[in-house]
């Protein structure tokens, strides 16, 4: 038996267009192609991997029902409706 690579739901384009919402499908789908494109260049395949994984991400984020508020909000610097990085982040404030 020969080990093969784990692909996970986030290497899976129908995967993140399914969480997606809609209003991101038409733009996903334009990186998308791109990068399969730049892909058959072998140099460039990791174009690819990093294109899904970053909407893949995205697809969780935007998903989420509070985060067009969250953008609003980062956007107009309301830095009062955020929790401090050093709050969550163990060893934030030691960062160099």
């Amino acid at each position: 038996m020969t080990a093969q690579p784990v692909q996970g739901p986030g290497d899976d384009p129908a995967e993140i267009l399914r969480v997606l919402p809609q209003r991101w499908h038409e733009q996903f789908l334009n990186e998308y192609h791109q990068a399969l494109d730049a892909a058959h260049e072998v140099w460039r395949f990791r174009q690819l991997r990093d294109v899904l994984h970053l909407w893949q991400l995205r697809a969780v984020a935007y998903s989420r029902p509070e985060f067009d508020e969250a953008a609003a909000a980062a956007r107009e610097s309301r830095d009062e409706e955020f929790v401090p990085a050093d709050q969550v982040l163990p060893g934030w404030p030691d960062r160099t």
